[in-house]
């Protein structure tokens, strides 16, 4: 097998492809040969040394993947050898094979391709999570998506309008925009070029959205949290801009808001039947057409790099996937 090797974390330019003997699965594990796998915001962070997640070095990156099933480990009878799954294990999908936890492993249906699978775990585990589960959210309700055009973005753009929300979807750019209206959403703020804070007003005739989706962070987080409405929930998904906002807790007070921290990954773990349950809804969605992964592009798995560089450059518009 080849993979993608971090041995010292200090950026993507320390990560080598190397040539090393293929894995026999262990008790629990399965041997996954990786036909695609995608890039998310932690696998810049974890080759960074920055990622609360800190596995032990040498390691592959790649959080998120789907392939086929080539062996299974003692104990393991739900899974079989040629069946296709999708796996988000936190390392391991930047290469053609990987060892993987066979709990982790979903198991895919029939025309659920590897390119949709690599891209779907996380992204819409998070935005379910966070949308149905910690914001309680109701039919009609508004909610504010920022960083709209990205991968949890788009993603929860397509659940909110699965739950019959109304979406405010705020993003960089005009063709990001136009992105986010073709998914549904109702409203768009471009917020280089719009006052987001006069544009939500308007569109929800002062009362301000319900519900803020943050994967973003930075600046935009204090006049997106200074907009919402009464009783508002504000999700905090991430901090894909850097900067980690501190918001006046008077703000919370006025507006009979509540401030939510959004972290599927501990609640997959704490909560394995409500999360069970989640992703099988989820499937079912996508199986109705109710969702479906935004893919900005494919790239060959030897272009790692240059995928990095590319999400890097914030261009991205939905998910970057690896393709072997």
């Amino acid at each position: 097998m080849h993979a993608w090797l971090c041995e010292n974390p200090v950026g993507v330019d320390a990560l080598t492809w190397k040539e090393m003997p293929t894995p026999a699965p262990q008790a629990g594990q399965v041997l996954i040969r990786i036909e695609a796998a995608s890039l998310n915001f932690p696998d810049l962070l974890i080759v960074q040394n920055k990622y609360q997640m800190k596995p032990d070095l040498p390691f592959v990156p790649g959080s998120e993947y789907a392939g086929v099933i080539e062996a299974v480990g003692e104990g393991v009878t739900h899974l079989q050898v040629g069946q296709s799954v999708a796996c988000l294990s936190g390392t391991g999908g930047f290469g053609t094979h990987t060892l993987a936890p066979a709990k982790l492993c979903m198991p895919l249906p029939p025309g659920f391709p590897a390119v949709d699978a690599a891209a779907f775990i996380m992204i819409y585990a998070t935005s379910h999570h966070a949308l149905i589960d910690r914001a309680a959210l109701k039919a009609g309700e508004t909610v504010l998506v920022l960083g709209a055009a990205g991968g949890v973005g788009t993603a929860a753009i397509q659940i909110a309008k699965a739950a019959g929300a109304r979406v405010i979807a705020a993003a960089s750019t005009d063709e990001k925009c136009a992105l986010c209206k073709s998914l549904g959403a109702d409203e768009t703020i471009n917020y280089t070029t719009q006052n987001m804070r006069e544009a939500l007003k308007a569109m929800t005739e002062g009362k301000g959205p319900d519900v803020i989706y943050d994967p973003v962070g930075g600046d935009f987080a204090e006049p997106a949290f200074r907009s919402i409405a009464w009783r508002g929930r504000y999700l905090v998904v991430g901090f894909a801009a850097g900067p980690i906002p501190a918001l006046p807790f008077n703000l919370a007070l006025l507006k009979g808001a509540s401030i939510v921290g959004v972290f599927w990954g501990d609640f997959s773990r704490r909560e394995p039947k409500a999360n069970a349950a989640m992703m099988a809804e989820l499937a079912s969605w996508y199986a109705q057409g109710k969702v479906k992964p935004v893919i900005d592009r494919t790239m060959p798995m030897s272009e790692l790099k240059a995928a990095y560089a590319h999400m890097g450059s914030r261009g991205v518009m939905g998910k970057l996937v690896m393709v072997n």
